[in-house]
């Protein structure tokens, strides 16, 4: 088991910037990759962006396609997530997640359900 730390939440202006960092622990040795989800009141969890642990590959949602980054540091264990040009469709409670299963496409870690740890979560509040 991973156990996952966010941090780096808040409230923003409609325009700015927040990086959202994810602290890892645990069988951190197990982990094939590494993503951001998030959730909005009365909404469904939903992919934000993924990392794999082996080649550095990113995959990210179209909504945040060219305005977010993931990015990874594994001697650190820590996956960050910085956002740039955030709108107020961005607010919600922002989860770190971990999955131990290796899948040969990127695009199959969109689903929550291969992810076998999760953090908290961390809120980020877009104000317009």
């Amino acid at each position: 088991q991973v156990q996952l730390v966010e941090s780096g939440g808040g409230l923003v202006q409609a325009g700015g910037s927040l990086r959202l960092s994810c602290a890892a622990s645990g069988r951190t040795f197990s982990s094939y990759a590494m993503g951001w989800f998030r959730q909005a009141p009365g909404k469904e969890r939903e992919f934000v962006a993924v990392i794999r642990r082996n080649d550095g590959s990113t995959y990210y949602a179209d909504s945040v396609k060219g305005r977010f980054t993931i990015s990874r540091d594994n001697a650190k264990n820590t996956v960050d997530l910085q956002m740039n040009s955030l709108k107020p469709e961005d607010t919600a409670l922002y989860y770190c997640a971990d999955s131990s299963t290796y899948y040969r496409s990127t695009p199959r870690y969109t689903d929550p359900a291969v992810f076998g740890s999760w953090g908290r979560g961390t809120q980020v509040t877009v104000s317009s």
